[in-house]
Parts: structure tokens; C-alpha cells; sequence
């Protein structure tokens, strides 16, 4: 847990968190994202590494999930679209069926978000390294800078919202002076948006290259549409990285025996995708 916010040290002690209460911040005192990642790689004693907007409650289904998805990956991104629900009571963490409770409350009552809401990642500990912009959190565009990065890398994107219902408790936005409208429109989501190439960097959970099914992972066909659906919206200009490199990087995987055999590789086009 990074930050000396009233209550982290508390909290941390509580759950048996590591706790760094040292955290870089940007000139408005906003902790920055890049030296959260690389803090953490340096820490970690595992692998696989996971970042968690503190306000989602996640279960037993992510697990599962995360399990599945290592079982047919060993370089990855996991994502997975949240559930907003409104938590009026404190959750009873002592009681046996808590778990099935917030899930019922969830589905019964809550909202599932549109796929550009992103408040998990799970990744090989290799896969971010240095390469994160001064992003800040709290703020918009850095999660799906991190979506676009994975796929930029060529590593699978698995979507496991079918599986995973993750509960985000509602909030205000009063942790900005200028509330919700600073969040999405102040002078750090203008830089967050700068740093993502004025939002040619950024992909949703509607990009991920797989979905994970109660049956098995599945290849999301799905991802060319949003890509479509970019162009359309952004013009004609970006139609090489948006659309005909999907289709590129899917001829390159099926062809990977034979330019092996030939000595050919496809990094040219890998690096093209990340100077887009």
C-alpha cells in the first residue's frame, strides 16, 4: 500500500499489507502511477503482479479466473469490467456468506460498466518495466494506456468479465477540489491524455485479444469492432494501427514457423505499433 494517507498505516497493519508510506507525486501532489509500478516490480517476490483500485471488492471467482488464465498464458494481461453498487451498510467480513450476499446485491441491484472503466490488471511482472509514463492516478487515461501497452508488446489481453464480478463501491468524487469534472476534464487528465499520445495510446476492455467463458478462453472477435468504431471516430489516419495491424499481427502468428525457418522476424512491425 503506497501513500501516508490518513488511515493507510492503520489499514495495512490490519490486513498485513506492506506499507510505503513514501510515494512520488506530481506538482499538485497527486501520486504518480510509474514509480508505484516500478516500486512495486522491485518488491515483488512473485511473477505476477496486480494492481487494484482500492475501492473494488474482489472474491473467490478472481481467483479462479487468474488461475485459468495462467494455466494457458505465461505472459499476459488479465481486465475485467466492474460492478457499481451502492454500499449503504459496512460489509460483515466475519460471516460465512458475505461473498454470496455482495454478489447477490451486485447482480440484483448494481450496474456493470461499459469495458472503458478499468479498475484491475493483473501482468507478468516484465511486462510494464520502465516504459510508464509520469501517468497519475486518480485521475483518467492511464488505465487504458496500460491495455494499450500490453497489446503494443503483442502479449494476450484475457477480458474475464463473464466470470469475475468485482464490486466497486460507489463514491463521490470529493477527493478533487473540483469534483467530478477535475477527475475528467482538469489539468491532469489533460496531461494524462498528452502522455497517451493525445489518446492514440489508449485501449478499453473491448480491445482485450481473448474473453474468458465459463467453458474455456475465447478468442474476442469482438475487438475488430472496436477497433472500427476508433476509426471511425477519429478519422481515416489511424486506420493502419487500428485495423489492418490486428489483422497483421494474426497473419504474422500463423506464419511464425516458416519466417523462423527464414530468419525473418516480425519486430519492425512491433515497434511501428509502439511509435503510433
Amino acid at each position: 500500500m503506497f501513500g501516508d494517507d490518513e488511515g493507510a498505516a492503520e489499514a495495512a497493519r490490519e490486513l498485513g499489507l506492506r506499507y510505503e508510506p513514501y510515494v512520488e507525486r506530481n506538482d499538485y501532489g497527486t501520486k504518480r502511477l510509474d514509480y508505484m509500478f516500478t516500486a512495486a516490480r522491485a518488491l515483488a517476490r512473485h511473477d505476477i503482479l496486480c494492481y487494484i483500485n482500492c475501492d473494488i471488492i474482489l472474491m473467490e471467482d478472481f481467483r479462479r479466473a487468474l488461475e485459468r488464465v495462467r494455466a494457458e498464458h505465461t505472459k499476459f494481461l488479465m481486465v475485467g469490467r466492474r460492478w457499481d453498487v451502492e454500499m449503504t451498510e459496512s460489509c460483515d467480513f466475519t460471516q460465512e456468506n458475505w461473498r454470496s450476499q455482495l454478489q447477490g446485491l451486485a447482480l440484483m441491484r448494481g450496474v456493470q460498466r461499459t469495458p472503458e472503466w478499468i479498475d484491475y490488471f493483473v501482468f507478468n511482472r516484465g511486462l510494464y518495466g520502465s516504459s510508464v509514463p509520469p501517468f497519475v492516478v486518480g485521475r483518467v487515461h492511464w488505465d487504458q494506456w496500460l491495455v494499450w501497452k500490453a497489446r503494443a508488446c503483442a502479449q494476450p489481453v484475457v477480458d474475464v468479465s463473464r466470470v469475475v464480478i468485482a464490486v466497486h463501491q460507489n463514491h463521490d468524487y470529493g477527493y478533487h477540489p473540483q469534483g467530478r469534472l477535475g477527475v475528467w476534464q482538469g489539468v491532469e487528465a489533460g496531461q494524462n491524455h498528452q502522455l497517451a499520445k493525445n489518446g492514440r495510446h489508449l485501449r478499453t476492455i473491448a480491445d482485450a485479444t481473448e474473453v474468458l467463458h465459463a467453458d474455456g478462453i475465447r478468442s474476442n472477435r469482438r475487438r475488430y469492432w472496436s477497433a472500427a468504431k476508433r476509426v471511425a471516430t477519429r478519422g481515416e489516419r489511424f486506420l493502419l494501427f487500428d485495423v489492418l495491424q490486428p489483422i497483421a499481427f494474426f497473419a504474422l502468428g500463423i506464419t511464425r514457423p516458416l519466417r523462423r525457418a527464414l530468419g525473418l522476424r516480425g519486430g519492425a512491425l512491433r515497434r511501428s505499433r509502439e511509435n503510433a
